[in-house]
C-alpha cells in the first residue's frame, strides 16, 4: 500500500507539474509572440521640446526612415515644458510595450534631477534605454557691442569686468551648463541670464542687451554668418563642419572643457529587450542612411548610434558627472 502511495505521489506529482508548465507556457506564449511581431500597430515618440527646432527636425526624419523600417507609423508627439520632464514623465508612465517612446537628452536624464527641485520620475529606474540619436553643439558667441574676437580677449575682458553676464535659452539647459563649467575651468565670475528660448536671446544679444552667450549653433548659426553674431568657439570636443575655422574651447586655451549635448531614445522601464533591440536596430539604420546623415548634419546636429548596452551607460555615467557639477555650481531651476 506504501509502494502505491509513492506511485500515486509521484504521478499526482508530475500530472501537477506538467499542468503548471502548461500554463505558464500559455501565459508566455502571447508575450512571446507579441514581442516577435512588434510593432502590429503605430509608435508614439515623444518629443519634449516644442515643434519647430532642431530636436523636433531630428525626431522627425529619424522617426520617418524608422516607420519604413519597422512598417508602422512613427508619431511625433510635441510636448513641452519644464526642461523637458513634462514630456519624458508621459513616457516613464506609458505601458512598456515598445509603442510609446521618448526623446531623452542630457538634460532630462543626466542633469535635470540635479537642479530642479522636484522631479516628476527617476531616470535611473523609469526608462529603458533604446539607443543614441547623437549630439548637437553648442556655440560661445558675441554680440556687436562687446569689443573681443577671440577667447583670449574674452578671458582677458572677464579678469577685468567680473560678473559679466552670459545669456543661454533657458535655466537647467546643457546652454547653462556649458556656461557653468566655462566660469568653473577658465577661473572667471559670470551671472546667467536665462531666456525662454533662443529667438529672444538672439535678439538681445545682436541689439546690445546681454554681452555673450552659449547657444544652440542651429539658431545662431544664420546670424553668425550674417555678421551679426562672433562666434569664438564652439563647446564640444571637435569643430563644427558648419563653422571650421572656429577653435574648440579646448584649443582656445580650457583644455580639459568639453560639452555635448546628446540625445537619443528611452522606453519606459521594464521594455522587454527583444522589442528595445528591435527599436535600436531601426535607430541605427535610420542614422545611417546618408540621406538621413546630410539632413541632420545640416541643421548641426551629428548622428551617432550606439547598442542599448552602450547608451544605458553613458546615461549613467552622465547622471554621476554632472550631478558633481551641478552641486558644485548650485545649479537650480524651478
Amino acid at each position: 500500500m506504501a509502494a502505491f502511495d509513492r506511485t500515486h505521489t509521484t504521478r499526482r506529482t508530475l500530472l501537477c507539474t506538467a499542468a503548471a508548465a502548461t500554463v505558464l507556457g500559455l501565459a508566455a506564449g502571447p508575450l512571446a509572440a507579441q514581442e516577435a511581431a512588434f510593432p502590429a500597430k503605430p509608435i508614439r515618440f515623444v518629443v519634449p521640446y516644442a515643434p519647430g527646432g532642431t530636436t523636433d527636425l531630428v525626431a522627425r526624419t529619424v522617426g520617418a526612415h524608422m516607420a519604413q523600417t519597422l512598417g508602422q507609423p512613427v508619431i511625433i508627439d510635441n510636448r513641452a515644458g519644464a526642461g523637458g520632464n513634462i514630456g519624458m514623465d508621459a513616457v516613464a508612465k506609458a505601458a512598456p510595450d515598445g509603442y510609446t517612446v521618448g526623446m531623452g537628452a542630457i538634460s532630462t536624464n543626466a542633469l535635470n534631477p540635479h537642479i530642479y527641485k522636484k522631479m516628476p520620475f527617476d531616470p535611473r529606474k523609469d526608462f529603458t534605454a533604446v539607443g543614441l540619436l547623437g549630439n548637437s553643439t553648442i556655440v560661445l558667441e558675441a554680440g556687436p557691442a562687446l569689443p573681443v574676437k577671440n577667447v583670449a580677449e574674452l578671458l582677458a575682458h572677464l579678469r577685468k569686468n567680473p560678473g559679466l553676464p552670459y545669456a543661454t535659452a533657458g535655466a537647467g539647459t546643457s546652454m547653462h551648463l556649458a556656461g557653468v563649467l566655462f566660469a568653473q575651468t577658465s577661473k572667471t565670475d559670470l551671472v546667467h541670464v536665462p531666456y525662454k528660448g533662443s529667438a529672444p536671446l538672439i535678439t538681445d544679444l545682436i541689439g546690445g542687451q546681454v554681452p555673450i552667450a552659449f547657444d544652440n549653433l542651429p539658431a545662431s548659426l544664420p546670424h553668425i554668418q550674417a555678421g551679426k553674431l562672433r562666434a569664438l568657439a564652439v563647446a564640444g570636443a571637435q569643430r563644427s563642419p558648419a563653422l571650421p575655422d572656429v577653435p574648440t574651447l579646448a584649443e582656445a586655451g580650457l583644455p580639459d572643457y568639453a560639452v555635448e549635448p546628446w540625445f537619443g531614445v528611452y522606453g519606459p522601464a521594464g521594455l522587454p529587450a527583444a522589442v528595445a533591440q528591435r527599436l535600436n536596430k531601426a535607430l541605427a539604420d535610420a542614422l545611417a542612411d546618408p540621406a538621413v546623415k546630410d539632413k541632420l548634419l545640416a541643421a548641426g546636429f551629428t548622428p551617432r548610434s550606439a547598442s542599448v548596452a552602450d547608451f544605458d551607460a553613458l546615461t549613467k555615467r552622465e547622471y554621476e558627472r554632472l550631478g558633481k557639477v551641478a552641486h558644485s555650481a548650485q545649479m537650480s531651476a524651478d
